[in-house]
C-alpha cells in the first residue's frame, strides 16, 4: 500500500541504503531541491532511479516558480524574473505568464520531473511577507485567477501537472511561515471576497498544496494544514475536490513533533503530507505516522496522474524568443 507521504532524497545522487529505504516506504512521490540538482544528466539520472526505487511511474514534484524559488539554476537552466516582476512589466503579461511556464515545463520534463508546484493564487495584500510578495501574480482576484490559469495551462502543455498554492490564501501573511506561524484576523466575509475567491474560482485544478496559516475566523487553534474545520471548508465552501499535499511539514510555522505534525495533518483531512529536508530519522517518522493512502486520496490522485501527457510539439526556442520580446529580457 502506497504512504500518505512525499518525500525529499538526500542528495544528488540515490544510494542503496537509501533506495531500500524508499522501497520499503513506498511515498506517493517525490520531492527535489536545489541539494539534489547537479546537472541534467545527473538529474534524469536521479529521477529514474528513484522511480526504480518504488517500481512504478511516481510522481517527483519540484518547486521551479523562477525568480527566487528556483531549485534548477544556471548554467544549465535559464533564470526567470520573479513573476510578480514579470506580470508587471511585459505588454501581454497573460502569454507571458503561458510562455514562461511552457518553458519552465520544457526543462522540468526533460529531465524527468512532472509535478511543478505552481502557480500561486494568494493574493498581494499591503502586509503580505516579502518572502512572499514577489512571487505573487497580482492584487486582484481576476487578474490573479487568468494567471493562474495561463501558468497551470503552460505547464500541462509542458507535459507537467501543476499543484495550486497556498491554499485556502497566504497573502494576507505578515511572517514568513518557514521560521512563524502566520496569524491572520479578519472577518470570514473579507476572507471569503479576497483570499479564498480565487481558490474557487480555480477548484478544478487537480492537485492543491495547503497555507500553513491561522485564519481565526475560520479555527483560532489550528493552521489550516492540521484543522478540520478549514479542510472541510476548503472541501465544501471552496469546493476543491483535488489531491491536497500538505506544505513542508518541516517549516517552523508547525509545532510539535513530526510524526504528530503528519498524524494531524492526515486527521485534519490531508490526502499526502509533503516532507522536504531528506533526513532519514523524520521521513521514517513520518511514513510510520502518516499510514497508507486512503480510498478517496487515491481517487483523487490517480485523478490527478490521468493528466499526465506527452508534452505538446513546440519551437521552444521561439517561444524563448517571444517571452524575451514580452518581458525585454533574454529568455
Amino acid at each position: 500500500m502506497t504512504s500518505a507521504s512525499i518525500l525529499g532524497p538526500e542528495g544528488a545522487r540515490l544510494g542503496r541504503d537509501e533506495a531500500a529505504f524508499f522501497r520499503d516506504a513506498d511515498p506517493w512521490g517525490f520531492i527535489l531541491f536545489a541539494r539534489n540538482v547537479e546537472s541534467p544528466a545527473q538529474l534524469l539520472r536521479l529521477t529514474a532511479d528513484l522511480r526504480d526505487a518504488v517500481g512504478r511511474e511516481a510522481p517527483i514534484l519540484i518547486d521551479q516558480e523562477g525568480g527566487r524559488v528556483q531549485r534548477m539554476r544556471p548554467p544549465h537552466w535559464h533564470a526567470y524574473l520573479p513573476a510578480l516582476d514579470q506580470m508587471r512589466r511585459a505588454r501581454d503579461p497573460l502569454r507571458a505568464q503561458w510562455l514562461r511556464h511552457r518553458l519552465i515545463a520544457a526543462e522540468l520534463h526533460e529531465v524527468g520531473i512532472d509535478v511543478n508546484c505552481a502557480p500561486l493564487a494568494d493574493l498581494v495584500e499591503p502586509q503580505t511577507h516579502h518572502i512572499l510578495r514577489n512571487r505573487l501574480y497580482g492584487d486582484t482576484v481576476d487578474g490573479v485567477v487568468a494567471a493562474a490559469r495561463a501558468a497551470a495551462e503552460g505547464l500541462l502543455a509542458g507535459g507537467v501537472l501543476p499543484v495550486l498554492k497556498h491554499i485556502p490564501g497566504y497573502g494576507r501573511a505578515s511572517v514568513d511561515s518557514h521560521k512563524a506561524l502566520p496569524r491572520v484576523s479578519v472577518p470570514l466575509e473579507d476572507l471569503r471576497d479576497r483570499d479564498f475567491a480565487p481558490f474557487a474560482a480555480l477548484n478544478d485544478m487537480a492537485m492543491g498544496m495547503t497555507a500553513h496559516i491561522v485564519l481565526d475566523a475560520v479555527d483560532p487553534e489550528r493552521p489550516a494544514t492540521t484543522s478540520a474545520t478549514a479542510m472541510r471548508m476548503i472541501r465544501e465552501e471552496i469546493g476543491f475536490d483535488g489531491l491536497v499535499m500538505t506544505d513542508d511539514l518541516s517549516m517552523e510555522a508547525l509545532s510539535g513533533e513530526i510524526d504528530a505534525r503528519a498524524a494531524a495533518s492526515i486527521a485534519a483531512g490531508c490526502d499526502v503530507v509533503l516532507h522536504c529536508n531528506g533526513d532519514r530519522d523524520e521521513m521514517e517518522a513520518v511514513v510510520a505516522a502518516c499510514g497508507v493512502m486512503g480510498a478517496e486520496a487515491i481517487r483523487r490522485a490517480e485523478a490527478a496522474l490521468a493528466q499526465r501527457r506527452a508534452p505538446d510539439a513546440a519551437d521552444l526556442e521561439a517561444l524563448r524568443d517571444e517571452l524575451g520580446a514580452l518581458t525585454g529580457e533574454d529568455a
